[in-house]
């Protein structure tokens, strides 16, 4: 991975991590991504925020809005970067379960 980003990353913060799950808030400022990452864990995000989702995948980019407190899962194994595609700050909750 090159060490220059044209976009600014999210800051994850850790809120747990135990035997059971990993939890981590994943706050992003507009145009800010996690980075492409594979999950190794089956996880769910509860969005703190109305979150404008750029999905981009290895097929293609999508765009998903997921309103706050809509929670939804996603298994083990997916590959993406997520990227906030809005004009304000958003914010989520990812729980994976081990």
């Amino acid at each position: 991975m090159s060490p220059f980003r044209a976009r600014p990353p999210a800051v994850p913060t850790v809120l747990l991590d135990d035997t059971v799950v990993r939890i981590i808030r994943w706050d992003f400022e507009p145009g800010a991504d996690t980075g492409h990452h594979v999950h190794g864990l089956g996880y769910v995000v509860v969005p703190m925020t109305d979150c404008q989702f750029l999905v981009e995948e290895e097929g293609g980019s999508r765009r998903v809005d997921v309103a706050k407190g809509i929670a939804y899962r996603r298994d083990a194994g997916v590959a993406h970067n997520v990227v906030n595609a809005g004009s304000e700050p958003m914010s989520f909750i990812e729980i994976e379960y081990k």
